[in-house]
């Protein structure tokens, strides 16, 4: 509905994100090295990963620059942002999305030379940054994330960033649907709102921080097996945290850009 070309190239990029399985690379790497992978797992377990992902979370939403934001967007509040420019907003999320890509980068070259050790201080500070990364980038797009239903969208991204199967991205990027109709339909009549509320409560029992905590332990130990080995684990820390930090960064950017389009009427829901 009302879509320039720019804006009907963005929903093609959308719907290619949505449909995308996890890579070859990401699946042949997980086969070969699936026994490493366990005694990362091991060292980094699952309840270490959602006790990551929780403090993060806070951390991540009082680093987050709103000022930065609105100086470079050339508004007086983020709100505006909402309704102003889609081209904008997405020159605004690019520049925070290669930022994090370079800062996650650098950090993985300090943790990498310590080997397997150097995990401890990377996976909080790597979660934290991608956590981060979400929040500033739908600053970009005129939105807060730090209700309830922002919060479970956020879980929700860097559960479709991060998919082990496709399983996992498509359940992921429903409630992220779900929650975008809910925002979009604020006018809904009380009991048809109550019933939206009850079905995404039910959705977003498939992103449990526990089930998180799981799913992320697996990815980031499938891709960071070859971090383990002191002698080249700076150059495959500085590249696994790039990876990891771009997925999330496009998995956001896609979110946003939908979401920036449902609320301004561009697409029916």
């Amino acid at each position: 509905m009302n879509l320039d070309e720019y804006e009907k190239e963005q929903m093609r990029a959308i719907d290619e994100w949505k449909q995308e399985k996890p890579s070859a690379v990401k699946t042949a790497l997980a086969r070969v090295m699936f026994p490493i992978s366990l005694i990362i797992q091991a060292v980094v377990p699952s309840s270490a990963i959602r006790g990551a992902i929780s403090g993060a979370s806070a951390a991540a939403e009082w680093l987050v620059d709103e000022a930065d934001v609105i100086r470079k967007g050339g508004v007086a509040a983020i709100d505006e942002l909402r309704t102003k420019d889609l081209p904008l907003s997405d020159k605004l999320a690019n520049d925070v999305h290669n930022w994090a890509v370079g800062i996650a980068s650098v950090e993985g070259i300090g943790t990498g030379v310590w080997g397997i050790y150097g995990l401890a201080l990377d996976i909080p500070f790597i979660f934290a940054l991608a956590l981060r990364t979400i929040h500033k980038i739908g600053l970009c797009y005129g939105f807060r994330c730090k209700d309830e239903e922002g919060q479970r969208f956020v879980l929700a991204l860097l559960s479709a960033a991060c998919p082990n199967t496709p399983g996992e991205k498509a359940d992921a990027v429903k409630i992220l649907r779900t929650i975008d109709v809910m925002i979009a339909r604020k006018t809904l009549k009380t009991v048809a709102e109550k019933a939206a509320q009850r079905q995404l409560a039910k959705e977003a029992v498939m992103i449990r921080i526990k089930n998180l905590g799981r799913q992320l332990g697996m990815n980031i130990s499938e891709r960071k097996v070859l971090q383990a080995i002191p002698a080249i684990g700076a150059v495959v820390g500085a590249l696994v945290n790039g990876w990891f930090i771009n997925d999330v960064g496009w998995a956001a950017r896609r979110a946003f850009q939908e979401r920036w389009l449902i609320g301004n009427n561009k697409i029916q829901v």
